[in-house]
């Protein structure tokens, strides 16, 4: 396999779940299939997106959302892209203010409650507009019969500038990644009042994301980093020691640049609410799960395009199998997970369960979208 490009540069963000990119370059996974990765530390979701259209990155960490939105024009020029692989499952948090805790905002109910009896402008944050992290964050407040759309109004604010913004009061509450709901709670300032996996148990997170133009010029360099990531991955969810390296080595200031405390806890599934509640999560942070949480569902991607359209992101239905079809490269995937000896799930699409009660098989999207009672119209 020639391999076309040897110095592959990635973009992350700093969060928890970028581990994976960061430990294939640091334990030199991608020298073993012929690749040197150069990572690029990141400050914003738009800054990779724009990086990726202009070639200055080739592949990054990057919102699973995000690259759908790009592929679509949501928000900027439409660009043709890629999703190589999953990088994660779960582990992200919606955190609500100190303040609004002592007013009684303790979960759902209690927030709508509030907002109801409070009669002003509530804010709440997110990463990227068409991010995950927006998601999750409409999904958890419609679930609650709260509009996100029209009952509040949404920010989009940097993930690492989350917990500063929460502290000055700018904001209410916001749905980022880790480890910035825990420093939240570390510092007094904020509380977790749900998680991501919650809203949807075993949910994808960040993908390895590219422009078509460079998976297309770099088939075989696209081949082995995703090789090289999948190594990794499957490194960090062999054992609890490694999760530990790997937190010492990701808390640097080249990486995510917070202590160590703020990362590990939620790496190794212990949370705690700010409120006295503490939990082992049934579904934490995975990068791995013998190759489960890595591979890209074609339905997975389908569902962010339906949740575009319902809350008006996407004026019209959009072809959602071919779209996902295009953006989705399997067969390189697959073709990658064989190199790395990773085993493959059969099936481009699976059933799940939110936290309204409602399923999403990939079946019928149209039907999907309008069977929402809260939604753009």
């Amino acid at each position: 396999m020639k391999i076309e490009k040897q110095a592959v540069r990635i973009g992350f963000n700093p969060l928890t779940d970028c581990a994976s990119v960061v430990m294939a370059s640091v334990l030199g996974f991608d020298e073993q299939y012929g690749i040197r990765i150069v990572l690029s530390r990141e400050s914003s979701w738009a800054g990779v997106r724009d990086k990726l259209v202009t070639g200055e990155l080739d592949a990054a960490h990057a919102l699973a959302g995000m690259v759908y939105g790009t592929q679509l024009g949501i928000g900027a020029q439409r660009h043709d892209m890629a999703v190589l692989m999953n990088l994660n499952r779960n582990g992200q948090a919606i955190t609500l203010s100190k303040r609004l805790a002592e007013l009684g905002a303790v979960d759902g109910p209690s927030l709508a409650a509030l907002m109801r009896s409070e009669r002003r402008q509530y804010v709440f944050a997110q990463t990227f507009p068409t991010g995950t992290h927006a998601m999750w964050l409409y999904y958890w407040l419609a679930a609650q019969g709260i509009d996100p759309l029209r009952d509040a109004r949404a920010i989009t604010v940097p993930p690492t500038q989350m917990v500063y913004n929460l502290a000055e009061g700018h904001m209410d509450g916001f749905c980022a990644g880790e480890p910035w709901g825990h420093r939240a709670v570390m510092d007094g300032v904020g509380v977790t009042v749900a998680t991501s996996q919650q809203i949807w148990p075993d949910h994808p997170e960040k993908v390895l994301g590219a422009s078509a133009a460079f998976v297309d010029a770099h088939p075989n360099t696209c081949r082995a980093l995703v090789a090289a990531v999948l190594a990794a991955s499957r490194w960090i969810d062999a054992s609890v020691a490694n999760r530990r390296a790997m937190a010492e080595i990701l808390s640097s200031g080249c990486y995510v640049g917070t202590d160590r405390a703020a990362i590990l806890p939620r790496i190794l599934g212990q949370y705690e609410d700010g409120m006295g509640g503490q939990w082992q999560d049934e579904h934490p942070l995975c990068f791995h799960q013998d190759g489960a949480a890595n591979y890209p569902y074609l339905s997975d991607g389908v569902w962010f395009m339906t949740q575009f359209r319902r809350w008006g992101l996407l004026k019209a239905h959009p072809d959602y199998e071919a779209t996902a079809r295009a953006v989705t490269r399997l067969r390189l995937y697959r073709e990658a997970a064989e190199l790395a000896g990773v085993a493959v799930p059969t099936g481009s699409a699976r059933s799940s369960t939110f936290i309204d009660g409602g399923v999403w098989n990939g079946a019928d999207p149209e039907g999907y979208v309008a069977s929402f009672p809260i939604r753009q119209r």
